[in-house]
């Protein structure tokens, strides 16, 4: 599996020739609302190229479902497969055309290209966030979307996750880098990488403690050793 960080919890996912993108922002929107929070890293425009399969939403905020990056990738003539929860799901669905909009609440799942999806729970302010899990038939990888710890969450999480990606920016009702190292000890991945930082702070995620880490480089592959 090739994954590159998007930066903020953006991610591209390819297996196989297959990309799934997840929460992909890639523009300035969040400033026009809250000027402090304005990006901090220039967008790369080659990302505009990529033809995603299936594009994931985990909840409806603009950092990451983004009315202004979203028709970069889906319009009326594109046939993608959109998988996000009911908050998101009644917006996007309104653009109509050949895309397969479903609606993916906790405990949904969707297989397509030999990949398994599954809907998670996450504990966050949009109260129809969710996380997911990724199952290539090898390895899974769980990817949080934006989320507080919550002792119900590892219901839903089985115990051979390999890559755990989480939230460690400690605002916006996200783990800070305290919990977010609790919540990987709880779920035991092989590997956590953080993420949700140097977007819109100075915070430096080579802070976060967690012994089994990898900190992404936003816009290149995450090498997962």
């Amino acid at each position: 599996m090739k994954i590159i960080w998007l930066g903020q919890a953006g991610l591209l996912f390819e297996h196989g020739g297959y990309k799934i993108m997840i929460d992909p922002y890639l523009s300035d929107s969040v400033a026009k609302v809250n000027p402090r929070n304005y990006r901090r890293v220039p967008v790369d425009e080659s990302f505009f190229g990529v033809k995603p399969d299936m594009m994931i939403f985990t909840h409806n905020h603009l950092d990451h479902y983004d009315p202004e990056t979203v028709p970069r990738f889906i319009d009326s003539e594109t046939k993608i497969t959109v998988l996000s929860p009911s908050s998101v799901w009644s917006e996007v669905r309104k653009i109509g055309g050949l895309n397969n909009y479903v609606e993916f609440n906790r405990h949904t799942e969707w297989s397509e290209a030999g990949i398994r999806i599954t809907a998670v729970k996450a504990e966050h302010s949009d109260r129809a966030a969710i996380g997911v899990i990724i199952d290539d038939g090898a390895k899974k990888y769980y990817i949080t979307g934006d989320t507080l710890y919550n002792s119900e969450i590892f219901e839903d999480i089985p115990d051979d996750i390999y890559a755990l990606f989480l939230p460690v920016n400690g605002v916006g009702n996200n783990m800070n880098m305290t919990d977010a190292k609790r919540f990987c000890e709880r779920v035991a991945p092989r590997i956590a990488v953080p993420m949700h930082c140097g977007m819109f702070d100075e915070l430096d995620l080579n802070d976060f403690e967690y012994e089994r880490k990898v900190v992404p480089q936003i816009y290149k592959e995450i090498i997962l050793k």
